[in-house]
């Protein structure tokens, strides 16, 4: 059996704990709960949904007038698909054995690019077909035939560098817990991957660096719009956050084709849930984390955790606990038991949020679009669009919007779906950045309808003929939601990845000075946002607990 271990030695939760209650099952807690059960823990998942996945679930969709469809209502971009095999391997499991429909597929392209002025761009990883994506670009924009071949050697230049930042921040800076800002400088081998990581300039800016490679700033965007999942804009965004890219195109996007719940992302938790289920550990749905009892002390375990299911209120006990939510609510949790809260109480910059809206359109409509799972659709004012949703006060919604288009049928036609007037109509999703509830207090049950009427007509401008009178939606997600889930200044996407937010000035997983038995999980503590990010945060949380057995 194999099971993912951080590459430096972090404090532990005191004793042996035999029984770990986690509350949430979304990655990051169904990871922690498949590392736990391999080091012959017994395992608790509640989880208040009455389905697992939390931010990165395929739910039902109904639209008015057309059906159901099914929408990836979280993540849609999934990279570095070996963690789940290593969550599985840690208990002795694969992903056939568990679901032997079971199938994940790369994405290539990765994605489409469309750009102002109707010039595209394809993004793969495949070195030979960017030379020829990059060259027919150019080509379009005017580009003099000698600066095109710059372009193509510096594309391979780039890609290079950003496996380097990859390989040299993973395993010391990315997978890893902390204890002190001084864990950086704590051991030869890290010092050398510091050095590295300044030789190869990781602390500059980001976009700046792209684009000193690649001397084209559009070019330039599909390899550094990734900063924004770290919740600031290229530009701003150090250049580590590079190894985003390299995850994306290097190791590449990866899409779940076939599962024993048909296709979308909310294979990946439905696949870890069976995992945990059959290593012996409990999920129980619909069950809501109302509260914790603290033992008295400076330090006292979390002894019980109070449930709401079905409107009974009962507890649950536990020797260790562990906490995936936004850490606001973990706090709140601790300050009503009469404990410390968890964090320094210091003002924390939050990740700009997104409306999404979930619809379909009639295949004889989408039929025309461009072809592709994946769409961005940049607007022609990039800098200006992270000023506006990025800024702590004052935001506005995007006056020149770049947005993501999702068609899943387009890798699965199985989601195109008969509707009620006898028609095929295809499933596609709208993601549009926007400021987070503190830096932008719009009243979005007021706004939505009318911003995503404005966006269908951006689009309809930008060659998606027919979007904004054919396309209907049924689902529109807005920072106002995610607030209500729990979310720290209504965004799904954390913290900000400011530097002094980042790695070992992140809220810590440990505290020395919280309860004994309590780790945190999730995209607020380390190592930060994302898909494989937060299933690494599962993994370090397990790490925090002794082994029962070898």
């Amino acid at each position: 059996m194999t099971q993912l271990q951080s590459s430096t030695t972090a404090n532990q939760v005191p004793g042996t704990r035999e029984h770990i209650v986690i509350a949430g099952a979304g990655l990051s807690g169904l990871t922690a709960a498949l590392h736990l059960l391999a080091k012959g823990h017994r395992v608790t998942v509640l989880e208040a949904s009455d389905h697992v996945g939390g931010r990165c679930a395929t739910e039902d969709v109904t639209i008015p007038g057309v059906g159901t469809i099914r929408a990836d209502t979280g993540a849609t971009v999934l990279t570095m698909p070996s963690l789940i095999d290593d969550a599985l391997a840690g208990v002795g499991l694969t992903a056939t054995e568990l679901d032997p429909l079971w199938q994940m597929e790369r994405l290539d392209p990765a994605y489409h690019a469309r750009y102002p002025g109707g010039r595209t761009l394809d993004v793969s990883g495949d070195e030979v077909f960017m030379a020829n994506q990059i060259q027919q670009f150019l080509q379009a924009k005017g580009t003099p035939r000698e600066h095109i071949g710059t372009t193509v050697s510096g594309h391979r230049a780039m890609t290079g560098w950003l496996e380097k930042l990859f390989n040299s921040s993973y395993d010391r800076f990315l997978n890893r817990s902390y204890d002190s800002p001084l864990d950086m400088v704590g051991d030869t081998t890290t010092m050398k991957r510091l050095i590295e990581l300044l030789r190869l300039g990781a602390f500059g800016s980001l976009g700046k660096q792209v684009n000193k490679r690649l001397g084209d700033e559009e070019l330039g965007r599909v390899f550094s719009f990734q900063a924004l999942y770290a919740g600031v804009g290229p530009r701003d965004a150090r250049a580590v956050y590079g190894c985003i890219s390299h995850m994306d195109t290097g190791i590449g996007v990866h899409y779940p084709v076939a599962s024993a719940t048909g296709s979308g992302s909310g294979a990946v938790p439905e696949l870890l849930a069976r995992g945990v289920r059959a290593a012996g550990g409990e999920i129980r749905l619909g069950t809501a984390v109302q509260g914790l009892t603290v033992a008295p002390g400076r330090r006292g375990d979390v002894t019980d955790v109070t449930v709401v299911a079905d409107g009974i209120t009962e507890s649950v006990s536990c020797d260790g606990f562990i906490a995936t939510v936004d850490y606001p609510v973990l706090d709140h949790w601790l300050a009503a038991a009469g404990a410390k809260p968890r964090h320094r109480q210091v003002p924390r910059r939050w990740s700009p949020s997104a409306v999404v809206a979930h619809g379909a359109a009639p295949t004889t409509v989408t039929d025309t679009w461009p072809e592709a799972h994946h769409t961005i659709s940049f607007g022609e004012n990039w800098d200006a669009t992270f000023d506006e949703i990025c800024a702590p006060t004052g935001g506005t919604v995007m006056t020149d919007p770049s947005l993501l288009i999702t068609r899943p049928a387009v890798t699965d036609p199985a989601r195109i779906i008969k509707g009620t007037d006898g028609r095929a109509w295809e499933p596609l999703s709208i993601l549009a950045p926007c400021p987070n509830l503190n830096s932008a207090p719009v009243v979005w049950d007021t706004v939505a309808d009318s911003y995503i009427r404005e966006l269908t007509a951006t689009l309809e401008l930008r060659g998606y003929t027919g979007i904004s009178t054919h396309w209907q939606y049924g689902r529109v997600d807005t920072p106002t939601t995610w607030a209500a889930t729990g979310m720290g200044a209504g965004t799904p996407f954390g913290l900000a990845h400011l530097f002094r937010q980042t790695g070992p000035f992140r809220p810590r997983n440990y505290s020395s000075t919280g309860p004994a038995n309590l780790v945190h999980a999730g995209s607020t503590t380390v190592p930060g946002v994302g898909v494989p990010t937060v299933m690494l945060s599962g993994a370090l949380a397990a790490d925090r607990f002794k082994a029962i057995h070898s």
